[in-house]
């Protein structure tokens, strides 16, 4: 019997060194290390690549290429294999219709729910609706179509895609000879009609054509009958002047009003039968917004306060508006602030009276007389997105446009009749908005009759057991109409592993990346047990997890280093957390053994002035007014969904980007922010890739390399040929390898299989041509120096101020493993983000900039916890503000000021629950922070 472990031998994908590890099965195995240590090539570029990869090249031919082929990664073997599943950070789908809901498949139950079980509500009358009898559904014909011709039509099919030849040969065959085919009669004695089977067609059996008097009741009744048997259901009679559906199934008896039978695509927003015919199912609609169009108030019209009107054709729209300002008495000379809202009014949305003027062609060649009502810039606008061909225009206005709420469903992006569907007086999307949690309680607690609870069972079970999961893995705050594409990395991550769950496969090898990311240390309990269930099912767990708790919860600990980069990539430790406990000699057991290893900044800082936000309410924030002291190293807190990004990064940071850069991003909802006049610019600093190419690198990004280039193209031989600083890049023709444009590396496509890449076999993998790498600096080319490390070109340019004092910044961020040449696409984001602080180190700043870093921890390990404090740190000493938004308590104990937000998510958050030094936090009762905190401070 084969041994139950997971054996890999010899990885040496990136940075691995050849290593060779055991990892047992249905374990929760955490792998660990520093940031770039190797620890995502090892679980995801190896392990979960390697298993993707077998997979899909079981497949046919036919089948891989609709498939993403990974590349086959550097390792010798990989035994005990089992399919893989990897759940990653980054953010579920960007598509507008993607929810919470829908991602889960919680709201495909609930439509099966209240497809079965919902009483429907007229629309009109607010009556509840049910099924009419042929009676009743005579009398309101004769009422509704008196003295008129009529057809009696049974409605077969409708809006539905196919060729249907069997079905006409069906209706032939029961004695009907007539159909109305979208729209038209036709005959079905002859040839059946041929069909596109890609488009959508309704239609109607042909059952009668009377006229309507009391004399006819008898055959009106017996043609409704047939008509209601023919189509289970349903009548539709169609007259010159209207036409209408009577039902069996769903019509209020007072006004006449049918819905037909109620079916789950009754409460899709993602086809026609449910969505909101306003809004396509959107819930939102672009529209423009007056403050983006005209952004700055204290201009005229003439100075081009009206934005999107100061480019072409500007000279017929301002002769246009002088005439307006004519006729209804303001003229363009005065700045928008002044002008009263009845004429700004007129500017925005026009007035149907005509305005009358002549105008002239620039050249003075030709003029025309303009008679006509003036539409007004907005209505001018949206006229102008929708009518235009360009693609490039219709992108460039739309930085002039905001989503609003769609007026017909008001954002619910059903139509009006599957809305008024009601459960326990709740319509679907009213329990869609509900917070998990809430919602959970909803389901829990309905009232139903025998017959319903009997029809409802299966599928409440379903629809409880997911939310239960989602609230397991800490997201009991969302709601399951929020957006996927607002979801953090985490959040959608989580979301992931929640319906991973739900699935109840076994035997699958699962692989995580960092699960923690946003999770308050309140919540990582709840996480851990759901990771344990998911191992508890029969399947391996392999986790990238720094989290200490996540650790010491683990089966078996794999820790990779004992640096990083190319220091990294080693096997320092496997085991479980009682060997590493016990002795064993590594960086993360020392952090394990001892948390006090991450220092405490000992000196207390000086506040330099305030930014005070007031009247905070976007979202669920309480209407808060939130001061955030200068010249300090300030946290943002609280549990998960308590409202931190929203009050950050929502309100104060595109606040502080449209006052600064003149940004055109609306910020969200509140009063006015103060002390604005204290900072001289905000900088957002996040883990995202500092390059989307693979020729990006540190050395372009930090600058430094403009200075390496200049350097050679100053030297004796390349004054002596004439060489620029282009012919040392690797972007321009000149002094690059021709054979592969610079990249180094030549792309094989494989078709099937996966692309294998190759060294270019003209420059060898150097990226420059012949003559550019004959030009040497003390003894090296400039492939020689993209290279080395940043550790190693520091000392080669020791005595190059301007070169040495950018390279002195990277290195002192603990990135002096990188290679200067290294591409951006490799980096982590951790590293990511160093670089970029490191960029902001080697500017010469005035000490008022105002740092803002949204869980700067993510990714990094305990000892690269440390050098990022220090790296905050020497900001904050320079004069500066960082801010940042945070759940590690290493990084909330070591900040001067703590801003907690609580006490709950979702709803039940929102609110200051503590302020001040975390020893102050740390007494606050009700403080979730506070209480992690205290017991972090004793130790």
């Amino acid at each position: 019997m084969a041994e139950n472990k997971l054996k890999i031998r010899g990885a040496r994908h990136h940075n691995l060194k050849n290593i060779d590890v055991d990892i047992p099965k249905n374990n929760l195995v955490v792998i660990t290390g520093l940031s770039g240590s190797g620890k995502s090539t090892l679980a995801f570029d190896t392990i979960y690549a390697e298993g993707q990869r077998r997979y899909v090249e079981s497949l046919s031919a036919y089948a891989r290429q609709f498939l993403e082929i990974m590349d086959k990664p550097d390792v010798d073997s990989i035994e005990g294999l089992s399919p893989a599943i990897s759940i990653q950070q980054k953010t579920t789908s960007k598509n507008p219709r993607s929810t919470v809901g829908t991602t889960t498949e919680i709201y495909d139950y609930m439509r099966l729910l209240y497809a079965r079980i919902g009483i429907p509500y007229c629309t009109n009358c607010s009556r509840k609706i049910s099924s009419q009898s042929v009676e009743t559904i005579c009398d309101s014909i004769l009422k509704d179509f008196a003295g008129q011709k009529i057809l009696i039509l049974s409605p077969i099919i409708q809006r539905k895609k196919g060729t249907y030849e069997k079905l006409f040969e069906q209706i032939k065959k029961d004695g009907y000879s007539r159909i109305r085919l979208d729209g038209e009669i036709l005959s079905l004695d002859e040839q059946f009609p041929t069909l596109d089977r890609q488009k959508w067609h309704n239609i109607e059996i042909v059952v009668d054509r009377i006229q309507t008097e009391k004399s006819e009741r008898s055959r009106l009744f017996e043609a409704i009958q047939t008509a209601i048997k023919a189509s289970k259901g349903d009548v539709m009679i169609s007259s010159e002047k209207s036409e209408k559906i009577f039902s069996q199934n769903n019509a209020c008896p007072y006004c006449g009003l049918t819905i037909g039978e109620l079916e789950p695509r009754t409460f899709s927003f993602n086809s026609p039968f449910g969505m909101c015919k306003a809004c396509n199912g959107l819930g939102i609609k672009m529209e423009f917004d007056a403050d983006l169009v005209i952004p700055d108030k204290s201009k005229s019209i003439l100075d081009g306060a009206i934005v999107p009107w100061s480019g072409r054709f500007s000279a017929f729209r301002k002769q246009a508006l002088r005439a307006v300002g004519k006729k209804f008495g303001f003229d363009l000379m005065t700045p928008i602030e002044k002008i009263t809202p009845k004429h700004l009014r007129i500017i925005l949305h026009g007035s149907n009276d005509l305005i009358d003027f002549k105008y002239s062609s620039k050249s003075g060649d030709s003029s025309w007389q303009y008679t006509n009502a003036f539409e007004g810039v907005l209505v001018n606008l949206q006229r102008s997105f929708m009518e235009t061909d360009s693609e490039s225009k219709r992108e460039w206005l739309k930085q002039f446009m905001l989503d609003t709420p769609c007026t017909v469903c008001n954002g619910k992006k059903l139509k009006p009749e599957s809305l008024a569907v009601k459960v326990n007086d709740k319509g679907i999307m009213d329990v869609c908005d509900l917070s998990i949690d809430h919602c959970y309680d909803f389901f829990s607690t309905l009232t139903l009759t025998e017959n319903e609870q009997y029809i409802a069972r299966e599928v409440l079970k379903e629809i409880k057991e997911r939310l239960e999961f989602l609230m397991n893995v800490g997201l009991n705050y969302l709601t399951l109409n929020r957006l996927s594409s607002t979801l953090s990395g985490g959040e959608s991550q989580r979301i992931r592993l929640a319906t991973q769950i739900g699935s109840n496969l076994t035997g699958v090898l699962y692989v995580l990346d960092e699960p923690t990311i946003g999770l308050h240390q309140r919540d990582n309990e709840r996480l851990i047990k759901t990771l344990t269930k998911l191992r508890n099912l029969g399947n391996t767990v392999i986790v990238v997890e720094h989290d200490e708790e996540v650790i010491r919860n683990s089966d078996w600990i794999v820790d990779l280093g004992p640096g990083a980069g190319v220091h990294g990539g080693n096997v320092v430790f496997e085991g479980t957390i009682g060997q590493i406990l016990n002795g064993h000699k590594s960086v993360t057991g020392d952090y394990l053994k001892n948390n006090s290893l991450i220092k405490l900044e000992g000196k207390i800082r000086n506040r330099s002035g305030s930014l005070i936000i007031k009247g905070a309410s976007e979202n669920n924030l309480k209407n808060i007014d939130v001061e955030i002291p200068l010249g300090l190293f300030v946290s943002v807190t609280g549990v998960s969904g308590s409202g931190k990004s929203t009050l950050i990064n929502d309100i104060l940071l595109k606040s502080l980007e449209s006052h600064f850069y003149q940004s055109t991003v609306k910020s969200g909802s509140h009063s006015e922010i103060l002390g604005l006049e204290n900072i001289d610019k905000v900088i957002a600093i996040d883990q995202s890739p500092i390059g989307r190419t693979p020729r990006s690198n540190p050395a372009t990004y930090i600058g430094v390399f403009t200075f390496i280039r200049e350097l050679y193209a100053n030297t004796e031989l390349s004054k002596e040929r004439g060489y620029s600083l282009g012919q040392f890049s690797f972007n321009v023709a000149d002094g690059r390898c021709f054979a592969c444009d610079g990249d180094g590396v030549k792309q094989i496509e494989m078709q099937f299989l996966s692309d294998v890449y190759v060294k270019c076999d003209e420059c060898k993998g150097k990226r420059y041509n012949s003559e550019t790498l004959s030009v040497l600096y003390k003894g090296k080319n400039i492939s020689d120096i993209l290279d080395m490390t940043v550790y190693e070109a520091l000392q080669f340019f020791e005595n190059i101020p301007s070169i040495r004092r950018k390279l002195q910044t990277i290195f002192d961020v603990g990135l002096g493993y990188i290679k200067l040449g290294q591409s951006s696409t490799t980096l982590s984001g951790g590293e990511a983000q160093r670089v970029k602080l490191a960029s902001e180190l080697s500017k010469r700043g005035t000490g008022k900039t105002f740092y803002i870093l949204d869980e700067p921890t993510t990714g990094l390990h305990f000892a690269d916890v440390q050098k990022l404090l220090d790296v905050l740190n020497r900001l904050v000493n320079l004069g500066n503000t960082v801010l940042v938004i945070e759940h590690n308590m290493d990084v909330i104990k070591n900040s001067d000021w703590l801003i907690d937000l609580g006490p709950e998510g979702g709803d039940e958050g929102g609110k200051i629950v503590a302020v001040g030094t975390p020893i102050q936090v740390a007494k606050a009762p009700g403080s979730y922070t506070g209480k992690y905190l205290k017991k972090l401070l004793k130790q």
